[in-house]
């Protein structure tokens, strides 16, 4: 069977190896390494270092503005640990892994951090991330004591971040996945009616369920000018229904990125700025967007060969779908935000 260079990027991102299933019960007693956030090989992305969220993608006319950004966003990666453990613990990863910090760089920094340094100065910690298993696991003790581990590593970093770089400048918080899960506990602890919520411009929390009364006083954006708001998708083929649908997905903030809205009017392709594919080549008019009930809806990405496509899960491509409407939505947030100064 021939399969089209694009169509193979698109069938790569949107599919993953079955993840391994830790076998031992969460141990305490282990010796990994606390990131320490005062040295720069403790973050992914720094806008003064050269990192993969320094990147635009090939074939495209955008260019990484990071010298002249006057907001940083604070990005949490998704969970790239889902392979056999090796290291010093099964439940999180060991932060000093070349090996593991080389796949988040080369997967999620480059493809979805690197969508803000247009209109941002890029801030991605790396953190003792919880291993896929513990969202899949029935044990809840294990699955709070990992992702508690991890997100005391988030906290520490943006910790660290306020008080040593940001300045008081406004902020993009944007994340995917399990960086999803601790960008919202962040906001809950930082910005939801606290001093800091007047310097948030926007969250983008993309690829897990995030209901609309998640936060006290930060509401679902309702267009693409609002400010101190939040957006939300998780993006499925359409008329699929996942096996979860009923445990919180049906009833989630879902945003169309072709339009910014809440609601279920169908955007074609024509409104697609473009996405990228997997050695990070530009596509443009790359999907059409359609919300239902809580989900994302897509037909088949519009590439070469598109009739062998079957993916139903587009989870790992939340953001590549739709990497163009992104980056001009961060330009015009960041636009609206100092207007209302």
């Amino acid at each position: 069977m021939r399969f089209y260079p694009l169509i193979f990027a698109w069938l790569i991102l949107s599919c993953q190896r079955v993840p391994y299933q830790i076998q031992s019960h969460y141990n305490e007693n282990t010796n990994l390494v606390k990131p320490n956030y005062a040295l720069k090989e403790y973050w992914a992305a720094l806008p003064d270092q050269n990192d993969p969220a320094d990147q635009v993608p090939l074939k495209s006319d955008f260019t990484d503005n990071q010298a002249l950004a006057k907001v940083d966003v604070f990005f949490i990666h998704p969970t790239i640990y889902t392979q056999k453990p090796q290291g010093p613990s099964d439940w999180n990863a060991d932060v000093n892994d070349a090996d593991m910090n080389q796949k988040v760089d080369e997967s999620t920094i480059l493809n979805q951090a690197s969508v803000f340094n247009g209109s941002c100065r890029v801030y991605a910690p790396r953190y003792r991330q919880a291993h896929y298993h513990a969202f899949v696991t029935k044990d809840l003790t294990d699955k709070v004591k990992s992702l508690d581990l991890a997100y005391s590593d988030v906290k520490a970093s943006f910790e660290y971040y306020l008080q040593h770089y940001n300045q008081g400048r406004p902020i993009v918080i944007a994340s995917h996945s399990q960086g999803t899960v601790h960008a919202k506990r962040l906001i809950k602890e930082f910005f939801d009616k606290k001093p800091l919520q007047k310097q948030l411009v926007v969250a983008y929390l993309v690829g897990i369920a995030t209901q609309p009364n998640t936060f006290e006083s930060i509401k679902a954006c309702e267009n693409g000018d609002q400010t101190g708001c939040f957006v939300s998708w998780n993006t499925y083929a359409r008329d699929y229904y996942p096996s979860w649908y009923n445990e919180g997905l049906n009833t989630s903030v879902s945003t169309n990125p072709l339009t910014w809205k809440l609601d279920e009017e169908f955007a074609p392709r024509s409104l697609s700025k473009g996405g990228v594919g997997l050695k990070f080549t530009y596509i443009p008019e790359a999907v059409d967007a359609q919300n239902h009930a809580g989900m994302l809806w897509i037909n088949k990405p519009y590439v070469k060969g598109r009739f062998l496509l079957n993916t139903k899960i587009w989870h790992r491509a939340d953001y590549n779908l739709f990497y163009g409407n992104i980056r001009e939505n961060v330009q015009n947030r960041v636009e609206n935000y100092w207007r209302k100064k």
